[in-house]
Order: structure tokens, then C-alpha cells, then sequence
């Protein structure tokens, strides 16, 4: 009696280099993606076309390089701030706020005054240099 012995070959994918490929991949396109776009945001200071002055009656805030903020050419401090723009918001019937600040101050000074602006329902108003053209 003859035994046949059966010899099966199972289909076999070889994934072994697989994770190599994909790193290189992957690393190639993070290098590209950063060369595309060095740098994506760009912000530079506001400026403007002259407009046509405001019929309303305005405040003003000027916040300068150092932090001093005056209120319609009135010192005062930044713990002050709200309760004074309370008082001359008092003394205007359709109040405006016009927001003078330095170009050398964080974004984050103009959003500490404007969040005080809108917590008491005012209108504020960023000015800006006029454009030399």
C-alpha cells in the first residue's frame, strides 16, 4: 500500500517590508507638507481706507505701548476700566466705543477690552491708520 502524502501551499503575502514602506511614506509627506506652507499665518496691523466720520457720539479708548489706558483723554487703570466706561456709557444715549491701541500689543489686550465692552452691550469700533496711497 502506497501513502500519498499531500503537500498543501497556502497563498502567503509577505507584509514584512510593508511597515517600512509606510514610514518612508509618511515621512515624505510630512517633509513635503512643511515645505508647502513655511509659514501660514500671516498677520499684519490693520489698516484702512478713509471713511467717512461717525454721526454717533463716540468714547474713546487708548491703550498705549505700556499698558496706559485712557478713557476720552482720562487716566486710569485697567481694574478701572469697566467701571468708567460704565460711567461715560451712562452719559451718552447711543454710545459708540472707538478702540485706539498700540500695533505693539497682543491680541490679547484688544480681547481683555472688548470682552468689557461687550459684557455691558456697547458698540465698539477698532480704528486704524489711514493707508499712504
Amino acid at each position: 500500500m502506497k501513502i500519498k502524502r499531500r503537500h498543501k501551499e497556502a497563498a502567503e503575502v509577505s507584509t514584512e517590508s510593508l511597515n517600512d514602506i509606510m514610514f518612508f511614506l509618511l515621512l515624505f509627506f510630512l517633509i513635503i507638507s512643511t515645505l508647502a506652507n513655511p509659514s501660514v499665518l500671516k498677520l499684519t496691523l490693520p489698516s484702512s481706507k478713509p471713511a467717512e466720520q461717525m454721526q454717533k457720539q463716540q468714547i474713546t479708548i487708548e491703550v498705549d505701548a505700556d499698558h496706559q489706558y485712557v478713557i476720552n483723554k482720562t487716566p486710569i487703570s485697567f481694574t478701572q476700566l469697566e467701571d468708567a466706561l460704565k460711567f461715560e456709557i451712562s452719559k451718552v444715549e447711543t454710545p459708540t466705543v472707538v478702540l485706539k491701541l498700540d500695533n505693539t500689543l497682543p491680541i490679547q489686550d484688544l480681547a481683555d477690552v472688548m470682552q468689557i465692552g461687550y459684557s455691558l452691550g456697547v458698540k465698539m469700533v477698532l480704528a486704524t491708520k489711514p493707508t499712504n496711497k
